[in-house]
């Protein structure tokens, strides 16, 4: 079971990592609208190496890495490795593949909004596996450790003195772009990391607490706790459910409280992110 889970999380990575490689090839460096990323920077290099971009990230990926085990230790793994080195491969082929490869919409602002939402895709899949393409990401933590900086900030920077560097070679439109498309491609991926994964605390006040409970265990195989409440009004002790469900469960739920108690007093609360410490035996 072990080496199934092991073999689809690399799966997974592969493809994710193809994602983000296909959204640099086909959508960033035609526009030359440097969003912020190890491979903005490689691009930027370009301008002044007679190198591909896919040889300069895999040089600036390589020398990161080295970087960044010296200053921060083996935080980053196999995932991280793997990654680094799988994302200037892909590029590597796409250049043999599409030599002289020109942008799609022949739109820099286009290029930028198809390439925030392509990417945002492909790192939602690579963070889902706990796995990173590399690049900035090394930098993020190297800030982190030694500037005490929040990882998000850390990357939000080091993404933005990338787009600001593409002033050395770029005109004025570009570089605007280049800080435009980094702020909002960390609003996309914030999306797709944490508002696809968005579920609902629901918590419910009902006379019918017991058949409600029950829904929730044996029909949605879902948990659910109990707390007690005091109505201001005239002390009345009533029993609250507070449950966590997802978007399906949600609608279902509230389709089953409405046939059994419509009166129920229910209130519901958007989760990002849940996490739990099993107990040591």
């Amino acid at each position: 079971m072990r080496t199934k889970n092991v073999i689809r999380e690399m799966l997974l990575i592969t493809i994710g990592t193809l994602i983000v490689a296909a959204a640099v090839f086909f959508f960033m460096l035609p526009s030359h609208v440097s969003v912020g990323s190890g491979a903005a920077l490689a691009m930027i290099i370009s301008n002044f190496l007679p190198l591909p971009v896919s040889a300069i990230t895999f040089g600036l990926n390589v020398v990161l890495l080295i970087i960044g085990f010296l200053l921060v230790g083996s935080e980053f793994g196999a995932k991280t490795v793997y990654c680094a080195l799988l994302m200037p491969a892909y590029l590597a082929v796409f250049e043999r593949l599409f030599p002289g490869f020109e942008s799609i919409t022949q739109d820099p602002l286009l290029d930028v909004l198809c390439y925030t939402l392509v990417v945002g895709v492909g790192l939602a899949v690579l963070f889902s596996c706990n796995a990173s393409s590399g690049g900035l990401d090394i930098v993020a933590k190297i800030m982190n450790k030694y500037l005490h900086m929040e990882l998000g900030r850390a990357m939000s920077l080091s993404g933005m003195l990338v787009a600001l560097c593409s002033a050395l070679c770029y005109d004025a439109k570009t570089v605007v772009l280049s800080v435009l498309g980094t702020w909002f491609g960390g609003m996309v991926v914030d999306y797709f990391i944490f508002g696809m994964n968005i579920k609902r605390r629901v918590c419910i006040i009902s006379p019918r607490v017991d058949d409600i409970v029950h829904y929730i265990l044996y029909d949605l195989h879902s948990g659910a706790s109990l707390n007690h409440t005091i109505g201001a009004y005239d002390n009345t002790v009533h029993k609250e459910i507070i449950t966590i469900v997802d978007k399906q469960e949600y609608k279902a739920l509230m389709d089953y409280v409405r046939r059994v108690d419509p009166k129920a007093f229910v209130t519901v609360y958007s989760v990002s992110e849940i996490r739990y410490q099993p107990k040591k035996r």
